[in-house]
């Protein structure tokens, strides 16, 4: 199996930013919705699998062991993710890009990525998937948003930091190898441990949250998500914005940038 080095693909990320900086805004758009869509397929799969289990860490190994599929489709696909993007900030620094050209990319993908990840979790709390086990996973989908939606500020933010901080290690672990089964290991591993430990993730969460948010909105649920004792008064968009998405974007935007940092210091080439 060829082996990328890690000088070699931190050239390559900043050679590759300049083409995402300069990409016209529809196709970073329609990339990004492509991106949140596959992310927010990761965590369907990941809570249809571990809403029937009760202990906590099986519930977290399940959901650790399926929900690196969306980042691995996201990657294979070449669609566009924000939380990946922060690494471009390799090339801002570089002088390859300017540092407009990096945030109108992140602005133009993170507003994809949530139209994406939103509209998939409006269909599958409209249109039947939450029924799975007579509606308990709309009510484990209602639980899990309450529970984001109820982080304390800076501790979302801190999560988001270590979230990012693996997410970027699997996409540089992804660009180790030339080949699609060494560049699917690569991504695995990390994100199943920022999984595994609840770790936020800002695009993720577009997912996760909206979905409790319309289970909760949903009569045929909303009855079994109040019997459940889950503080329904957290899940609206307001709380999501304010008490979960900015400190996780934030953090987002941090763990990144630290791993993209990091490896342009050790490993790009500097002029004398």
């Amino acid at each position: 199996m060829a082996i990328n080095s890690p000088k070699a693909i931190t050239e390559g990320y900043i050679e590759a930013s300049v083409g995402k900086a300069a990409a016209p805004a529809s196709k970073l758009f329609v990339l990004g919705i492509g991106a949140g869509l596959l992310i927010g397929m990761g965590a369907v799969v990941s809570s249809t699998a571990a809403h029937g289990l009760d202990n906590a860490g099986m519930v977290r190994m399940v959901s650790g062991l399926l929900f690196p599929v969306g980042l691995i489709m996201v990657i294979l696909m070449g669609t566009e993710l924000f939380t990946g993007n922060a690494l471009m900030v390799t090339a801002a620094i570089r002088g390859r890009i300017t540092w407009g050209a990096l945030l109108r990319n992140w602005a133009i993908v993170y507003v994809g990525n949530f139209v994406g990840a939103v509209a998939l979790a409006a269909l599958m709390a409209f249109f039947g998937q939450l029924n799975i086990g007579g509606g308990n996973l709309a009510v484990y989908t209602a639980q899990v948003a309450a529970n984001k939606a109820s982080l304390p500020w800076l501790n979302a933010f801190v999560l988001g930091v270590f979230c990012n901080l693996l997410v970027c290690v699997a996409v540089y672990l992804g660009n180790t190898s030339q080949e699609t089964s060494g560049k699917i290991l690569g991504i695995f591993v990390p994100i199943m441990t920022f999984v595994c430990c609840g770790f936020e993730h800002c695009v993720a969460n577009m997912y996760y949250v909206p979905a409790g948010i319309f289970a909760n909105m949903n009569a045929a649920y909303a009855g079994m998500i109040a019997d459940a004792g889950i503080n329904t008064a957290v899940l609206n968009f307001g709380t999501f914005f304010t008490a979960n998405l900015i400190p996780v974007t934030l953090g987002n935007i941090v763990g990144g940038a630290l791993v993209g940092l990091m490896m342009y210091f050790a490993h790009a080439e500097h002029k004398k």
